[in-house]
């Protein structure tokens, strides 16, 4: 369920990467070439992006679906930027928590999104409701997994976690709560990028001059997309991409890292 992307790199036009391309997020809302679970990703979209000099942010979302909003397709020719994040929601059931329900989710300087879901919601997490402050638990953007999930990422990292410990730590916890959780997890900021395959599709673009691109699924048809491999975290810098293993739950597993060259 869902499709997302994030970007770091030159600055470029939103829509080179979000609705341009014959694969694009505009594409996968009703086309999507390998969504494994769910069909249609019309249940709300966003985008956001970072403006030079300006660690915070801006965002874009709606309810709607992505191909009907004629605002975005404007906004999204003009509007350039070197790091970003969009994502299109799947079809879900009906609730009230409308475009708060879309990522991309925000905290301080990060952008997240969710693709999977998580078995049992919401019994299944009721043991890490603990785990978050009160007032964190009481203004989460919207009443869905998916935001609760964030909660737990922005948690770590205001504890002081980097990106992917805070993302390998979260997926541990979930997955260890809720057997059969899909938790594709994607984390944004200014200057770097993290995201964990583990139980859907995950792939990622990169080379000299045309930064990296990491995605659900190839927006086109470049032979260089490569795919990452099931139980792993992502991160990647402006310079460098690393690919380490992430382990089942189990006591005293820890992550071996290898570095992915750029090709």
């Amino acid at each position: 369920m869902c499709r997302h992307l994030a970007y770091l790199g030159p600055p470029v036009a939103l829509g080179s990467l979000l609705t341009e391309p014959p694969h694009s997020l505009l594409r996968q809302s009703w086309q999507p070439r390998r969504q494994r679970h769910g069909t249609v990703n019309a249940d709300g979209f966003g985008v956001g992006w970072y403006a030079e000099g300006d660690p915070v942010p801006a965002r874009y979302r709606r309810a709607g679906p992505i191909w009907g909003d004629l605002t975005f397709a404007d906004l999204a020719r003009v509007v350039r930027s070197g790091s970003l994040l969009g994502a299109v929601r799947d079809a879900t059931l009906p609730g009230a928590d409308g475009e708060a329900a879309a990522a991309p989710f925000a905290g301080g300087s990060w952008l997240f999104s969710h693709n999977g879901s998580v078995p049992g919601w919401p019994r299944s997490l009721a043991p890490l409701v603990p785990a978050l402050p009160p007032a964190d638990l009481l203004s989460l953007d919207a009443r869905n997994d998916s935001a609760f999930v964030w909660a737990l990422v922005l948690a770590r990292l205001r504890a002081g976690d980097d990106p992917g410990r805070a993302l390998a730590s979260t997926v541990t916890e979930v997955a260890e709560a809720a057997p059969g959780a899909r938790l594709n997890l994607l984390l944004a900021g200014p200057d770097t990028v993290a995201a964990t395959a583990w139980g859907d599709t995950l792939w990622y673009l990169a080379g000299p001059g045309r930064g990296t691109v990491v995605a659900s699924e190839p927006y086109d048809d470049d032979p260089h997309w490569c795919e990452v491999p099931d139980r792993t975290l992502l991160t990647a810098s402006r310079t460098d991409l690393l690919l380490t293993e992430l382990k089942e739950p189990s006591p005293g597993s820890a992550p071996a890292p290898s570095k992915e060259p750029r090709t």
